[in-house]
């Protein structure tokens, strides 16, 4: 989007521009929206507020446009906080006397604030709800002025960037009282992607007067402080990309207490502060508000998310008590919403339409089967068209098998072995840490799991992993398929020549052929160590829906350095893996 200063006028979009968004999504690179994207929203825009000096969208959309200026009245308002910033809003409100729910719709942590989703609001109003969307304070394109200062987008809302802390709280009862007063609806859902999950979460646990009926989270996280930090290990390439797409530059974007954190955290200081500051601002932490309220709570995540891995959601849901619903999808972060949200598709949209029927049920009252719902729907990877149903995430796991870490393997004698008949004490491998290799997450955020989504999941080449700077033990082909399902948790003997090193664990599914797909990761950094000692650790990975065909291979990696995390490992230090005992070397792999 151009800067605001220009008068640009905007240009009209296409039908195959719509179609290319809805098969690729909204981003082409992690911070980066899509161009067509953000084109179709300001059309859209343009056309709902009688800006448009020429025909803009395509048949469909025009006519949606059409359908719903009949019915209601669009505003573009300006919401006063109590502390005098201003925040960019967007109002569609429903025509006549009738009472009618509000969806309020805190906007994600993107440079466009809350025009991206301009397509669901349409959507929303006309299933009957009024829609009041925001962009909450700091967010939004900001431009320098010739001369020095700088001007906002009109999308762009007033103040610094609070990170979902209590200035957002705070703002979200504003917009419910704007709402109440200029739309008097019957009933207040939030509804919130990304950075507006979180929010939309935390509102309907502090709105001082309870008003918040019903939430529904897509590509959420519960605890904060677990997404940015957690076995020693902080998530750092995430932090860096959310940096880098708030829209304008950061001294502007955070006040100083903010920036303060995020330094600590890319430098690794203070991280007690770091952790602190994370739990405040994790529903998580207030778990016992939303059930005590009886808040309807509809989560979203996805199994190979970078930004809020999947493990926190889960243990944030299994608190809940309050009608709940999880739904975990094959990909990444915003990859199975956030086309729904944006433009039409060639079908349904699910991830979206179940998060509608959610809001529809507990809000505006349908009788539409959400209440037979099993509480826990997990797709299965690769398989797209396979979805399961649980009663809890505690029933996703119905058993565990016990895989033993051995000196040597069957199929793939280089490496160590994988066995469920006994454990085999008293070996060691070593590996010189501190380099990349080929046996990693993802290639980029959020991209490479956009691809899963799309079908394409990552292969990885397993002949090409530098096993001089990691270390990895295969099972022989198996001779029945296993379904992984659930937390699979890992138990190593580790020692090193340095005082701390890092370990990035991954589980892949190997073929014939020695390609792979991933089925899980997590890394774990040691501290403190005493050169030449051993260190037992326990750590569990990522959960995981995933098929194991028969005559696969399962692989352990072990490597020293991934690009998403920081690392603590020491170059051409020598990490050893070593098997003391019967269980000091062992995978528990979770099965369904």
């Amino acid at each position: 989007m151009s800067n605001p200063q220009e008068d640009d006028a905007v240009s009209p979009v296409t039908a195959a521009q719509v179609r290319h968004i809805a098969e690729n999504g909204l981003y082409t690179s992690p911070t980066t929206i899509d161009p067509a994207a953000a084109g179709l929203a300001q059309a859209l825009i343009a056309t709902l507020d009688g800006s448009a000096e020429q025909p803009l969208l395509p048949a469909d959309l025009q006519t949606l446009t059409e359908q719903v200026k009949a019915k209601a009245s669009i505003g573009f308002p300006r919401i006063t906080a109590h502390d005098g910033v201003r925040l960019s809003a967007h109002t569609i409100k429903l025509n006549g006397d009738e009472p009618r729910p509000v969806v309020i719709v805190p906007a994600g942590w993107t440079p466009f604030g809350w025009i991206l989703f301009e397509y669901a609001y349409l959507q929303l109003a006309l299933r009957g709800y009024h829609v009041l969307a925001y962009t909450p304070r700091g967010i939004g394109l900001t431009f320098p002025v010739i001369g020095g200062g700088y001007v906002d987008a009109p999308f762009t809302s007033g103040g610094t960037i609070d990170v979902a802390g209590p200035l957002d709280w705070a703002d979200g009862s504003t917009v419910i009282d704007y709402a109440q007063e200029h739309l008097n609806p019957s009933r207040i859902a939030f509804l919130g992607e990304s950075y507006g999950s979180g929010i939309s979460q935390l509102v309907a646990a502090h709105d001082p007067a309870g008003r918040v009926d019903a939430v529904v989270a897509l590509s959420t996280w519960g605890d904060l402080a677990d997404s940015l930090y957690q076995n020693d290990t902080r998530h750092e390439a995430a932090v860096k990309a959310l940096i880098a797409f708030t829209g304008g530059p950061e001294a502007r974007k955070f006040d100083p207490a903010t920036r303060q954190i995020l330094h600590d955290f890319l430098t690794g200081q203070n991280l007690d502060d770091v952790v602190a500051w994370g739990k405040e601002r994790s529903p998580h932490s207030y778990a016992d508000e939303t059930n005590a309220r009886g808040v309807p709570t509809f989560l979203s995540n996805t199994w190979h998310e970078t930004l809020f891995p999947a493990g926190q959601v889960v243990r944030h849901f299994e608190q809940l008590t309050a009608p709940k619903h999880l739904n975990l999808w094959i990909g990444d972060h915003a990859a199975p919403e956030g086309a729904g949200l944006s433009v039409p598709c060639s079908g349904p949209n699910v991830p979206v339409e179940e998060a509608f029927a959610w809001l529809d049920h507990h809000v505006l009252g349908a009788a539409n089967g959400v209440p037979e719902w099993s509480p826990v729907r997990s797709q299965v990877m690769f398989t797209p068209s396979v979805r399961e149903d649980a009663p809890s995430w505690s029933e996703v796991t119905t058993g565990t098998e016990q895989w033993y870490l051995t000196a040597t393997s069957e199929a793939a004698h280089q490496d160590g072995g994988l066995v469920t008949t006994a454990p085999e004490p008293g070996w060691k491998r070593e590996f010189t840490a501190g380099r990349l290799t080929d046996a990693v997450a993802v290639d980029e955020i959020i991209k490479t799991g956009q691809a899963e989504w799309q079908g394409n999941p990552k292969t990885y080449e397993t002949d090409k992993f530098d096993r001089q700077h990691l270390a990895a033990w295969t099972s022989a082909p198996l001779p029945a398929a296993r379904r992984v399902r659930g937390v699979p948790e890992l138990t190593l003997t580790v020692r090193s020549t340095a005082t701390e090193t890092t370990l990035v664990a991954y589980l892949f599914d190997v073929s014939a052929d020695h390609t792979a797909r991933i089925i899980t990761h997590e890394p774990f950094t040691f501290t403190e160590l005493t050169p030449g000692e051993n260190r037992t650790a326990v750590w569990r990975l990522q959960p995981a829906a995933y098929d194991l065909a028969a005559e696969h291979r399962l692989m352990l990696v072990l490597t020293s350095k991934d690009p998403l995390y920081s690392d603590a490992s020491v170059a051409d230090s020598t990490t050893t893996i070593t098997s003391v005992d019967d269980s000091a070397a062992r995978l528990v792999l979770p099965l369904g």
